[in-house]
């Protein structure tokens, strides 16, 4: 198991915006009951996806500049970065299967045949 990346309002464009490799940002907050389960599921999935994704967390309530440029809502959310650019959001916990699913989806792009 992994621990996943801490992001501040700081540190999120250098990490996330400026990563090579896709990036999912799990935005949590300490009163979500879904969120801890949620972001120990994304850490144990995480190195099955080393090398191909990067995976980051960052406190909703700690971070609310970041939180309101990308009109979080709801805990736990999930938006997926290719390039800088949020290619998907998923919103509220779910099983590991769909959880492994979105980022395996996150690292082959689409392709339609």
């Amino acid at each position: 198991m992994l621990d996943l990346i801490t992001l501040t309002d700081t540190t999120f464009a250098e990490t996330v915006l400026g990563s090579d490799l896709p990036f999912v940002v799990d935005f949590w907050a300490d009163w979500c009951p879904p969120c801890r389960p949620m972001a120990q599921t994304l850490a144990e999935l995480a190195p099955e996806f080393e090398g191909q994704l990067r995976i980051g967390k960052i406190n909703a309530d700690e971070n609310p500049e970041t939180t309101r440029s990308y009109r979080i809502m709801s805990m736990p959310t999930l938006l997926f970065f290719t390039g800088g650019i949020v290619t998907a959001t998923l919103v509220g916990a779910r099983p590991k299967s769909i959880l492994r699913s979105a980022l395996t989806n996150a690292v082959t792009p689409y392709v339609n045949r």
